[in-house]
């Protein structure tokens, strides 16, 4: 497994990973936005060529926005967003982040897994924070003290 910073050629792909995983998926506007934005860093993982996962960070004056971690369901449970995530926080902190969060659905057991393992805590929830369905957002946070 490769991971990089995604290229525009990975937007296609990745767009068809994330309307396959999430309700509201992002547009491939919104990706090359973010190849663009000097303040965004975009990661993707590939195998065999393929692009089957991705992770970002956004830089908000120190804090970091942790966005859409998302696996292809062909590859998941190989420590794919683990490596994506642990890569990203890397690359954050070069950036200047200090303290990383995110919003994730209080049902999604296996990321909030994921997300605790690599040292985020709840800090609150977000009522009715997600649409299709409507559910609850646990936001999380990561601070190195």
């Amino acid at each position: 497994m490769i991971i990089r910073e995604l290229r525009t050629e990975d937007v296609e792909p990745l767009c068809a990973i994330e309307s396959r995983a999430f309700s509201m998926p992002w547009s491939a506007a919104d990706f090359a936005r973010l190849i663009r934005d000097r303040d965004s860093l975009y990661l993707v993982a590939e195998e065999d060529g393929r692009v089957v996962g991705s992770c970002g960070v956004t830089n908000v004056s120190g804090d970091g926005e942790i966005d859409n971690v998302v696996v292809d369901e062909a590859y998941r449970n190989r420590g794919i967003a683990t490596a994506l995530l642990r890569e990203t926080l890397k690359r954050g902190r070069a950036m200047g982040v200090k303290a990383f969060t995110l919003e994730v659905r209080v049902s999604n057991a296996a990321a909030i897994h994921v997300y605790e393992n690599a040292g985020f805590v709840s800090e609150g929830i977000r009522p009715r924070f997600y649409e299709k369905p409507t559910e609850d957002a646990m936001i999380l946070w990561k601070r190195d003290d």
